[in-house]
């Protein structure tokens, strides 16, 4: 069954970002979506942490709701949490939000996020031996350089959003040989010196 609409993004406003903005809350919310519930000692375990550490900040992460409890498991005072959504998406008001604060909590997100791609890039270029022909083939490391005004490259990325967007309901995403697929796309200005 297809996740709701609701749960698939969630847009990032000044103080949901601001609530975000810690490299361990990134961690743990990337650590439920990519591998489903958890607890917070779980947590702990996987990424190197105290359970201490990860309990206070899923509690931060609920209170701006990225993680919900689950209700389907845990017994006692066992606490499972889960993702509130699958993505996050930066509002585009953000970057032009003139509090300090709001601007350090963007730079340290845009960073982590930066950061996680690169380890994601690495591991699989890392691994890619581990892969069949057929995902050496269809696997892309590309780099385009075009000369665009800012609102076009608005609406090329709404494009191509809308284009990856029209892949995540296909009949073949159950397929034996379908596998979790990782899309970073990066688009921004650079000078030309």
């Amino acid at each position: 069954m297809p996740e709701p609409e609701e749960n698939l993004s969630r847009q990032l406003d000044p103080r949901s970002l601001r609530g975000l903005a810690h490299p361990l809350r990134i961690q743990l919310l990337r650590a439920l979506r990519r591998h489903g519930p958890a607890t917070a000692s779980q947590l702990a375990e996987q990424l190197g942490e105290s359970s201490g550490a990860t309990s206070y900040h899923l509690r931060q992460l609920a209170a701006h709701g990225f993680v919900e409890d689950d209700p389907t498991r845990g017994k006692g005072r066992e606490r499972w949490w889960k993702a509130g959504q699958q993505g996050t998406r930066v509002d585009e008001s953000l970057y032009k939000n003139p509090d300090p604060e709001v601007q350090g909590a963007l730079d340290i997100y845009s960073h982590e996020i930066a950061t996680i791609h690169t380890q994601e890039l690495g591991t699989y270029l890392g691994t890619r031996h581990d892969w069949g022909d057929s995902w050496l083939g269809a696997s892309d490391m590309s780099d385009f350089t075009l000369r665009l005004p800012a609102d076009k490259l608005r609406e090329l990325d709404e494009k191509l959003h809308a284009l990856i967007e029209s892949y995540r309901d296909i009949a073949e995403a159950d397929a034996p040989d379908a596998e979790r697929v990782r899309i970073h796309l990066h688009a921004f200005p650079q000078r030309d010196n």
